[in-house]
């Protein structure tokens, strides 16, 4: 109590300290780095991560890009090479005039070698970077050879992808967080008992969501999809926080003359039901940080940090504002729009056996769905953009020009003798889908010395340490095919070097397929098990927790199992993320019933009336928390032109939905169903086993005991 009067005395002190934190964290936020490149959450130990770092220390390159140029004179086109050279961090263009004078006609070239670079109306270039692929200069350098090159002009590669990636969630992510503040707020008007009260809420809460990006700072840089997440997350997570103190603030008015009174023991009641609320919230997040695949650490840190940052808003600013506005806010109370649940409660106990047989009938397609949804994720991030963006052009029009789908470069030992190089390239040449392989040694030939190549060709393709290979492929990043055609082709590099890496965008996407398939089951289970030891905490109970997590697991099954009836594809870490989410986020729901149902019971109600008077009393709590959630996720989900974006915003949309409904109707059932097995399991509920009437305070039930 004697945190809570502090609050309520230094309220004035709380806001003036909160205001002043906005400044540093406003300069927190611009200051920290976003990174929209996927691939840099790869594990280090890995050999596509080890290859990069190698190519660009050894090499001094690191972003590659392939640019196809239409219908431009050679002469235009040598042109443009030279420019191209001129920008800052471009290390190599490397074009017909890297290997010949301009004035030599490129018929002369070998015809296999003439046919790989040019078509009727197109060329292609390759272009090396000094720079790592997603770094800010890499973009910068990227936007400038746009520029330079005009309309005749494709550039594709992951750089590319990146730096269109982040030009459009610039663009977005105001939008994101104003179309979240400006549907949570209508929710909120519709379904609390006051015009003013969602405005205080907003204010209290887009204090704590500054303060949390503007802390993001310390973690160096975050990822684009953590940014245009973690405000609309933080809001639509964190709004109960703020609803379960208005509610209570209200009850205490009624008992305490004085208002100041009423919010100490206000903050004192919601401070303990809020911790253990967000307990679980946090669990979930945390969950995340032990994926191998680092972006979910990412994610689940910064949500983490936002959901205890809205509990203590929650239990210092939002009281210091609420009595603040006090005046206002009593004046523009209105009637709940939710009317009174009593009866429904009771028609829902009444006919428990049919929801039941629902849940029962539920399981085994939503399972089968999700099981499905799971199997059939997408890893080419390129298919997160919207088709007329840059980026996805080019990638159709190198696809269409040249039968190119993909990238991969091979770096083998310096040490191993051009001889084997080319016995190598020539398996390679044969693996199913490999246009072709280009090295030295393909350049040259066998007859021809190596001295006759310019200084600059031998530059891009040899250091002290490796040889490069450039393998381009018909198939797809992230395919089945091109999965296959890189154990082929990594089983042909080991045979002549052990130590050779294969490395480009397509084998990183492999590597993160591998990956996020063992993080999704240790994410599951780490979040499943915490989760199930604070509800046996909490509840002081062995079989509440199997009940609680058996619901929202269903709500988390129709949820993830939707797209595979809708025939949706989805981006490979929403599935990783939902499900955690999810369950921690609105497992609350079933949480608030429990305890309800628990203290009806404990005060000697029976079995249906303790259901149904938790029932009634906690649906107007998960409605409002539920439609909040819904409210701030779906209008980005609509909006969001990023799929990654917009997939995971609907299942969180809808997941709220799904859990609530799973919670009002499936829950109180299964509380009937196992009201016995309850009562034997749960500390302290032994003596009510029992469904009868109490009929005195010291008889739990009529029957002897």
């Amino acid at each position: 109590m004697r945190f809570s009067k502090a609050v309520v005395r230094h309220r004035v002190l709380i806001l003036i300290l909160s205001l002043v934190l906005m400044v540093p964290s406003v300069f927190g936020m611009i200051a920290t780095r976003v990174n929209y490149d996927m691939l840099d959450y790869l594990p280090d130990d890995m050999d596509t991560v080890k290859g990069q770092t190698a190519l660009l220390e050894d090499f001094g390159k690191g972003a590659f890009s392939l640019i196809i140029v239409e219908n431009m004179p050679d002469k235009d086109v040598a042109a443009l090479v030279e420019k191209f050279q001129q920008v800052d961090h471009v290390e190599t263009v490397l074009w017909y005039s890297s290997l010949a004078d301009i004035s030599v006609p490129k018929e002369l070239l070998p015809k296999a070698l003439y046919d790989k670079f040019n078509t009727e109306n197109a060329t292609m270039m390759a272009v090396f970077f000094d720079t790592s692929t997603s770094a800010d200069i890499t973009m910068d350098a990227i936007r400038e050879i746009r520029s330079i090159a005009g309309k005749q002009c494709f550039v594709s590669g992951i750089s590319a992808l990146v730096t269109d990636l982040k030009d459009l969630c610039e663009q977005e992510e105001p939008i994101y967080v104003g179309l979240a503040v400006l549907l949570a707020c209508l929710a909120m008007l519709l379904l609390l008992d006051g015009w003013l009260v969602p405005f205080v809420f907003l204010a209290s809460i887009g204090m704590m969501i500054l303060i949390n990006l503007g802390s993001n700072y310390f973690l160096g840089e975050i990822s684009y999809i953590t940014k245009a997440l973690s405000a609309v997350l933080q809001l639509a997570v964190t709004m109960d926080y703020s609803i379960f103190l208005w509610h209570s603030y209200n009850e205490q008015r009624e008992k305490y003359d004085d208002h100041k009174e009423a919010m100490a023991s206000a903050i004192q009641k919601t401070l303990t039901s809020v911790v253990g609320s967000s307990v679980t919230t946090v669990a979930g997040f945390a969950a995340l940080c032990f994926m191998t695949f680092t972006l979910g650490r990412d994610l689940g840190i910064v949500m983490a940090k936002g959901v205890i940052l809205g509990v203590i808003g929650c239990v210092t600013v939002l009281p210091a504002l609420i009595l603040v506005f006090d005046k206002p806010l009593q004046k523009t109370k209105h009637p709940s729009l939710i009317p009174n649940m009593s009866g429904f409660a009771k028609g829902v106990t009444k006919i428990f056996p049919v929801f039941l047989l629902i849940f029962v009938v539920l399981i085994a397609p939503a399972l089968y769905g999700y099981n499905k949804t799971n199997d059939e994720v997408y890893y080419d991030m390129g298919q997160c953009l919207p088709k007329d963006m840059e980026y996805v052009i080019a990638n159709s029009k190198l696809s269409e020009d040249f039968d190119i789908a993909s990238t991969h470069m091979v770096l083998v030992d310096a040490e191993v003798p051009s001889k084997s190089i080319r016995s190598m390239i020539d398996e390679m040449d044969k693996v199913d889908g490999v246009k072709y392989v280009l090295g030295l040694e393909s350049v040259l030939g066998s007859r021809v010395p190596e001295e006759v190549l310019p200084d600059s060709i031998r530059e891009v393709l040899e250091s002290d340490n490796w040889k490069l290979l450039l393998i381009n492929s018909e198939y797809r990043v992230a395919s089945d095919d091109v999965n296959t055609q890189l154990n082929s082709l990594n089983a042909i590099l080991k045979k002549y070097d052990e130590t050779g890496m294969l490395i480009g965008e397509a084998p990183c996407m492999k590597d993160m397929i591998e990956t996020t398939g063992h993080d999704f089951q240790v994410v599951n289970t780490i979040s499943i098990i915490a989760i199930f030891i604070i509800i046996a905490l909490v509840e002081k109970s062995l079989s509440l927790p199997f009940i609680l997590i058996a619901v929202i697991e269903l709500a988390i099954f129709i949820n993830l199992g939707l797209p595979h009836y809708f025939g949706q594809s989805l981006p490979f870490i929403a599935p990783i993320c939902i499900s955690t989410i999810q369950l921690g986020a609105t497992v609350d729901y079933a949480i608030l019933m429990t305890t309800r149902y628990k203290s009806e019971r404990m005060a000697g109600n029976d079995r249906r009336s303790s259901v149904s008077t938790a029932l009634a009393a906690s649906i107007p709590s998960i409605i409002v928390s539920g439609m909040g959630l819904f409210a701030a996720t779906f209008g980005v989900a609509l909006y969001s032109d990023i799929d990654i974006i917009s997939s995971m915003c609907m299942l969180m949309a809808r997941g709220a939905v799904v859990s609530m409904l799973c919670v009002i109707f499936i829950l109180p059932s299964l509380l009937m169903l196992c009201d016995k097995l309850i009562c034997a399991t749960t500390f302290g509920m032994k003596k009510y086993s029992c469904s009868h009437k109490a009929d005195s305070p010291g008889n739990p039930c009529g029957h002897k005991i």
